[in-house]
């Protein structure tokens, strides 16, 4: 799943290195009078979830009279240069829509509102996992409300399990069951995977990919993990289009029954359902391949800059869009999961019904309580790009797994300073 994917809609546009200078502004206030007018923007949600969000709004300003709430949302094209632009000229609007990633060069910048300092009341309303996200590491203050939640299971081709003569019924959990299965559907000439690992892949096999202000995945751990994707590739367990930058077909192959398996989403079983009905007759839904006894989890949240000049109003907003009733109501209508504390508790996410997806997403939900956002906040395009470029040329034995994840760190070091 490429990351921030998981809601329709909601294209993936990952921070790159930003220039924004130091703008506190006039600090925070959450003690202020909730009335008058800010602007609310979201990332893609138009059309699909307009009359959602217009009910949001529309409660909000109910229950605080004299209040306006101007809701813009932007194109996923060219989000991410809108809001540096916005950023870098002091005109962020009141509230918005960002996942930790973006919100992190903003808060490194002081540009956003310090909930821990603002509303700390306001914490324990969410999963510890989830508020901890849109912290600075090792600086502690807490940027963004978070708002939704994804994490998704593993689905399998069971038909091309058992043509390998394999168990449909025990798929891989962890990444050497992963390898032993791979390298068995390799020898009757089925790929098991569509693209090679992201970061956060390194962090599920165990890799410590990020401490002391540095990166740090080239560690011997992390050069175990390409060693196995290296042996996997050289077998023909993983299709040579992964390689190539930006590669965005690995859903594709998996529904074309080219691949065995790939990670989704409940979202995407309907999908199956409707465009593959015969991969839909053989999926095989389990859990997260991970060695850690941890999902890896996507989520977005919305902030408050600094520069709004009607903090209270932003933030009884951004708190009100994002509590339980809410994000219940979204989490329904886009196959995506509340990040609140009591949201889990909703029949509709711990009860199953016999269908599939209920039980994908009752299996998500508990997942969540201990999911971890394994990518690094700190984690750029650019530097994602030269990760793909390390690993291609791991994969194609021009370099050791060493050398390639040696310059990848190197690189993303560069980049970071």
């Amino acid at each position: 799943m490429k990351r921030r994917t998981f809601l329709a809609g909601l294209a993936a546009v990952p921070v790159a290195g930003c220039g924004l200078s130091s703008n506190t502004g006039s600090g925070s206030s959450a003690s202020g009078q909730v009335t008058g007018e800010i602007t609310f923007q979201t990332w893609s949600l138009k059309p699909k979830y307009t009359d959602y969000v217009n009910g949001v709004i529309d409660a909000f300003q109910k229950q605080h009279q004299g209040t306006a709430v101007k809701w813009v949302d932007q194109p996923a094209d060219g989000y991410l240069a809108k809001v540096m632009a916005d950023a870098s000229a002091g005109s962020l609007p009141d509230v918005i829509n960002v996942p930790p990633d973006l919100s992190f060069p903003l808060a490194k910048a002081g540009q956003l509102v310090n909930l821990d300092e603002s509303l700390k009341e306001a914490k324990p309303e969410y999963l510890d996992n989830a508020w901890q996200a849109f912290e600075i590491p090792g600086k502690g203050g807490c940027y963004g409300f978070p708002w939704y939640l994804n994490t998704g299971p593993i689905f399998y081709n069971k038909a091309l399990f058992s043509q390998a003569g394999l168990d449909p019924n025990k798929p891989p959990k962890n990444f050497k069951e992963l390898e032993e299965v791979a390298l068995k559907l390799a020898e009757k000439k089925v790929a098991t995977l569509g693209q090679t690992p992201s970061i956060a892949d390194f962090g599920l096999y165990g890799v410590k990919v990020f401490d002391a202000d540095k990166f740090t995945f080239n560690e011997p751990k992390g050069v175990e993990f390409v060693e196995t994707y290296k042996r996997m590739y050289d077998a023909g367990a993983l299709i040579p289009e992964a390689l190539t930058q930006n590669y965005t077909g690995a859903g594709t192959k998996f529904m074309a029954q080219q691949t065995a398996l790939n990670p989704g989403s409940a979202y995407d079983l309907g999908k199956f359902k409707t465009d593959a009905p015969s991969l839909y007759a053989n999926i095989g839904i389990t859990t997260p391949i991970t060695n850690t006894g941890s999902a890896n989890m996507f989520l977005h949240g919305v902030s408050v800059p600094k520069s709004s000049k009607n903090q209270a109003t932003a933030l009884a907003f951004g708190r009100f869009v994002t509590n339980a009733e809410n994000q219940v109501k979204f989490a329904k209508l886009a196959s995506i999961f509340p990040s609140t504390t009591k949201g889990g508790d909703d029949p509709y996410f711990t009860t199953e019904d016999g269908s599939d997806e209920a039980r994908v997403r009752v299996a998500a939900a508990k997942q969540l309580k201990t999911a971890v956002n394994y990518t690094p906040v700190q984690f750029s395009d650019q530097m994602r790009e030269a990760l793909l470029q390390q690993l291609a040329d791991a994969m194609l034995g021009k370099k050791s797994a060493k050398e390639a994840l040696d310059a990848a760190a190197a690189e993303c070091n560069r980049l970071l300073k």
